[in-house]
């Protein structure tokens, strides 16, 4: 099978032949056992194409008149074209370019795994650029859009470039959407670890809904990164 994925996509004429290469690396039982893990898309749309051959495959396509056209035929029919489409968006080179193809992209996002798949390498570079979109996202009407820019926010603004007013910015996408009050969860309890004095202000002054508190404090204190002290402290303020 990889011998014949590797020559099908070196002849690259057919406009169809990343479809192709997914339907070549499909496998039904991982299909069934992400269907479990991944609530969102329709049950037939999963191949069961495994991650570390979604990576082989982007690598191999990346900047490809293929993967140009296969960017920009939007909404794709698979779960696994989505998680491909993300992989590939990461690699893109040029932070404009790719800023403008995620926009096209995250209304189509639909689960957390195409979602918490898409880490663009050029955003480490663009950081000033990048905050105002962040802000944009996470003041989006959709879950996943707006989960996708709490997740950069956590990834870029919790160290070097840390201010304490990126840890207000989740604060305002409070929802009822689990995927959104998760990762809202996920990030406070990185922040705890990477900045302990501001953020745990903002559970001392009860800025999150009991949820979210309570499973930030429980991620927190499953966290390698937060001492034993620190954790004894946060189990007092579980509501």
């Amino acid at each position: 099978m990889g011998v014949f994925f590797f020559r099908n996509m070196n002849n690259k004429k057919n406009p169809n032949s990343i479809l192709e290469s997914l339907l070549d690396l499909a496998d039904s039982e991982n299909a069934a056992f992400q269907k479990r893990l991944t609530p969102g898309p329709e049950s037939d749309s999963f191949l069961g194409v495994r991650v570390p051959d979604l990576r082989k495959l982007a690598k191999t396509i990346a900047n490809t008149e293929d993967a140009e056209q296969f960017l920009s035929k939007l909404p794709h029919k698979y779960f696994d074209e989505n998680m491909l489409h993300a992989i590939l968006l990461s690699k893109t080179k040029d932070f404009q370019n790719c800023i403008k193809k995620i926009e096209l992209f995250l209304p189509y996002i639909d689960n957390w795994a195409v979602c918490d798949s898409l880490s663009p390498d050029v955003f480490k570079k663009n950081k000033s650029a990048l905050i105002g979109k962040i802000e944009s996202w996470i003041a989006s009407n959709r879950t996943f859009t707006i989960r996708f820019g709490i997740e950069m926010l956590m990834k870029h603004f919790l160290d070097d470039n840390y201010k304490y007013e990126y840890l207000k910015l989740p604060l305002r996408a409070v929802s009822g959407e689990y995927y959104v009050n998760m990762m809202i969860a996920w990030f406070f309890a990185t922040a705890l670890a990477k900045q302990w004095n501001d953020t745990i202000e903002i559970l001392n002054n009860d800025c999150l809904p009991d949820w979210t508190h309570n499973k930030t404090i429980q991620k927190a204190c499953e966290s390698y990164r937060i001492t034993a002290e620190q954790k004894e402290y946060l189990k007092k303020l579980k509501r």
